[in-house]
């Protein structure tokens, strides 16, 4: 792993990020950050223990092998509280962060007590996962994302427009993940480019259905792989970098942002992450497409996870309230009311 290693952690964490990988076939990528959170946690029980100053560079120098699974018995509900209480105090931690590293904490802790049955109990069972605030995604408009798809097929001067031209619209049009598009070989196309397969989180495999746009732009881009310039390259990858290599996630965020900024749109700070959302929400918004096709295509686990799509904007909300059949009903008197009754009137009212 490239960021942390199993090395830094004592046996039982080991066999745990094991069984992570092996057994339930989580990605790499998954394992390592639940490990950087396990390894924060751990790093927080022993400065508080010794009395080391967390917001110094000793604490990120803490060696967390001597948490074992004797250590890990001694852990109370009350520690994990305290935790998240520093992580969003102290650390700044937002909900997304906190709630992942308490999820970090209770997978663990239901590896040794469901799978491996080292412990009686999970001290992290019953702590309620930090609630997200209701934000709706940022997305682009229809037209910010022509005058995306634009600013690529009017750069001239660029020897991957074509390759650009066709990550950008399997963005807009697929909702796809870039850590799906890199991954797809050329051997996950249809020969007819009717549809391409993909592996989403937890190495789980979809089919992403293409149209016209999709086909008509991997199709140009399709013809530049297989020519003469690229008969030696024997990487399997359908995109490919400068160096006739599988291009990294880095590099098509990078081309992203080039592009936002030729558009005029780096200023609203939108990333490769939200041209997911934009697809989602275009997607929705036409009306031909319900939530739970939606999930299918975008390779949600949950629904709950998808409805964030079904918000609607205030177009949409003044368009349903010019539609009430209502909405024509002129008043009967100029003024606006009817007169039933004057002030003095003893009747009720």
């Amino acid at each position: 792993m490239s960021e942390i290693s199993v090395g830094e952690f004592s046996p039982i964490i080991q066999e745990y990020a094991s069984y992570k990988l092996s057994i339930q076939g989580c990605s790499r990528k998954t394992v390592e950050e639940y490990l950087l959170d396990l390894r924060t946690f751990f790093r927080f029980l022993i400065a508080r223990e010794k009395k080391i100053d967390m917001e110094s560079d000793d604490f990120l120098e803490i060696d967390v092998r001597s948490i074992g699974l004797e250590e890990i018995k001694k852990i109370h509900t009350e520690d994990i509280y305290e935790f998240l209480f520093y992580t969003n105090r102290d650390r700044g931690n937002q909900w997304a962060a906190r709630a992942r590293k308490l999820s970090a904490i209770r997978s663990l802790f239901k590896y040794l007590v469901v799978r491996r049955h080292y412990l009686d109990h999970n001290p992290a069972a019953d702590i309620d996962s930090p609630k997200p605030k209701k934000t709706l995604p940022k997305v682009l408009t229809l037209e910010e994302s022509l005058r995306l798809l634009n600013a690529v097929e009017t750069d001239s001067e660029s020897p991957f427009r074509t390759r650009d031209f066709a990550i950008l619209t399997l963005f807009l049009n697929c909702g796809m993940r870039v850590s799906e598009l890199v991954g797809i070989n050329v051997t996950d196309l249809d020969p007819e480019l009717r549809s391409l397969r993909v592996t989403g989180k937890g190495n789980k495999e979809r089919v992403v259905y293409l149209n016209q746009a999709c086909a008509q732009a991997l199709s140009a881009y399709i013809s530049e792989r297989k020519s003469p310039q690229y008969e030696h390259v024997r990487d399997r990858a359908l995109f490919l970098s400068r160096l006739e290599k599988r291009i990294s996630v880095k590099t098509v965020q990078a081309m992203v942002y080039k592009y936002l900024e030729r558009a005029g749109l780096e200023a609203k700070h939108y990333s490769v992450h939200k041209l997911r959302h934009t697809a989602a929400t275009l997607m929705y918004q036409s009306g031909q497409v319900d939530v739970r096709v939606l999930k299918e295509i975008l390779g949600h686990e949950q629904l709950n996870t998808t409805q964030i799509y079904t918000h609607v904007d205030n177009r949409n909300m003044e368009d349903a309230m010019a539609h009430n059949p209502l909405a024509g009903h002129k008043p009967l008197s100029k003024r606006g009311f009817v007169k039933t009754a004057s002030v003095d009137d003893d009747s009720d009212t």
